[in-house]
């Protein structure tokens, strides 16, 4: 008898375990349900509100141009602050640009990018980002003069970046998030450059940047109409890998592995947890054909980083001067942007911030063997950090793009996968916290 009560007893144990790593976590919900349309809908009225936000429009006056834009924005920062006592740091970061760094650059100015830090309590040097634009543009880059309202291209990313600091201000985090306006993108992605390079200077540790650009529009040029839809571009691998890991891809695979496309397959799996209704599409491309978006410059120096936006974009809504041709109508106006839509969109944001604020770091030094074998063995550092319930190992067909496959095998720092052949499969290790919440995946970098 005493034989039996021990076994039921381990096997509700082992179950339970199991149970606790598949159960949603509530407070996500609870963040969801906070977000507001209403406040993003009043966000959006505002930046257009301004005329232009064109990188080189006015930067004096108290109502029209990027100056205004962006003091506006920073004291939407510093009011988010004082009512979570002062939890956020809030800065300008700038630059300077000249004709020399290119075409759309008609004149030198300093590009500034409005910044508020909310500090993780277990690993403040480690930073999650969410962006959104600030400026905006007519149909010449250069023209800072016409009026640019830019409802959805960017107005749309940057008060869903405020609304979600508004929610998650509220909560407490073991990572760092940053929220930022960048400016000078429509000239250049300068505003992501200079962020990215003030991050390598000052040793920042990003797990991964979430860049925002058009996440209002949801009537497509070619008819289409899709308020459920949404892209997640990613790039294959860093441009800055090395030749012996270029090498070693050839023969241990991982072509599409790199930490880009982890952060991406992240957002799609907790978006698809969370917020069923949705259907994100992970496009295996840097951005869209030929062009390129804020999170490009943080890719340049080897952080992950991904561009979240609508499904299907409206050509006569993007970079047009407002005016009516032929009966069609052009220009990037209020009523071009679905509220809802972007609150949706913001709402993934706001998860996918909060789940890798509140996770444990991705493991370290992962190696796989198991070369000729029955068996795929995987092993990597194990972390000292309290919270960390133990770890999980994903795997996947090498043709499947998410990670359809996972054991949780414990606080170890080894495990070996009977029966599962290494040549059949790609293989990643994720730390699990004791709150239940998990890293990005690591795929192994090593072979022993």
């Amino acid at each position: 008898m005493k034989k039996i009560l021990h076994y039921l007893a381990v096997l509700f144990s082992i179950l339970f375990s199991v149970n606790s790593f598949s159960q949603n976590n509530t407070q996500l919900y609870e963040i969801i349900d906070n977000i507001s349309s209403n406040r993003i809908e009043k966000d959006i009225e505002k930046l257009v509100s301004f005329g232009t936000r064109n990188t080189f429009s006015d930067t004096t006056s108290t109502t029209r141009g990027i100056g205004a834009a962006r003091r506006w924005i920073k004291a939407e920062f510093d009011k988010i602050s004082n009512n979570c006592n002062n939890c956020l740091e809030v800065f300008y970061q700038s630059k300077i640009v000249t004709p020399k760094d290119g075409k759309r650059v008609p004149h030198t100015t300093s590009i500034v990018n409005v910044v508020a830090i909310q500090r993780g309590t277990k690993n403040p040097n480690h930073y999650i980002i969410m962006s959104g634009d600030i400026d905006s543009r007519a149909s010449n880059a250069t023209d800072f003069k016409t009026d640019a309202p830019g409802a959805n291209d960017n107005a749309s990313g940057m008060a869903g970046t405020i609304e979600a600091a508004r929610v998650l201000s509220n909560y407490q985090f073991e990572n760092s998030i940053i929220y930022v306006g960048l400016s000078g993108e429509e000239q250049g992605l300068f505003g992501g450059k200079g962020l990215a390079e003030y991050a390598k200077k000052h040793n920042w540790n990003i797990i991964g940047v979430l860049n925002n650009d058009m996440i209002g529009n949801i009537e497509g040029v070619d008819g289409v109409i899709d308020n459920r839809s949404f892209r997640i571009f990613s790039e294959p691998v860093p441009p800055t890998e090395t030749e012996q890991e270029r090498k070693m891809r050839r023969y241990y695979g991982g072509e599409v592995d790199g930490i880009s496309r982890q952060l991406a397959r992240y957002i799609y799996k907790t978006t698809k947890n969370y917020l069923p209704e949705m259907n994100p599409m992970l496009i295996y491309r840097l951005d869209r054909f030929g062009r390129g978006g804020h999170h490009k410059p943080f890719n340049d120096l080897g952080f992950a980083g991904v561009r979240i936006m609508e499904a299907h974009e409206n050509y006569n809504r993007q970079h047009q001067d407002i005016r009516t041709e032929n009966g069609i109508e052009y220009g990037d106006v209020l009523k071009g942007v679905n509220f809802k839509y972007a609150e949706k969109l913001t709402e993934v944001n706001a998860i996918n911030l909060a789940s890798l604020a509140w996770a444990p770091l991705a493991p370290e030094d992962v190696a796989i063997g198991g070369v000729v074998e029955p068996s795929t063995k995987l092993k990597w550092k194990k972390s000292n950090n309290p919270n960390i319930k133990g770890y999980k190992i994903y795997w996947r067909d090498t043709t499947s793009p998410t990670w359809d496959n996972s054991r949780y095998v414990g606080n170890v720092s080894e495990f070996t996968l009977k029966g599962i052949v290494i040549d059949n499969y790609y293989f990643g290790v994720v730390a699990v916290g004791k709150n239940g919440y998990e890293s990005l995946v690591s795929f192994p970098s090593e072979v022993f």
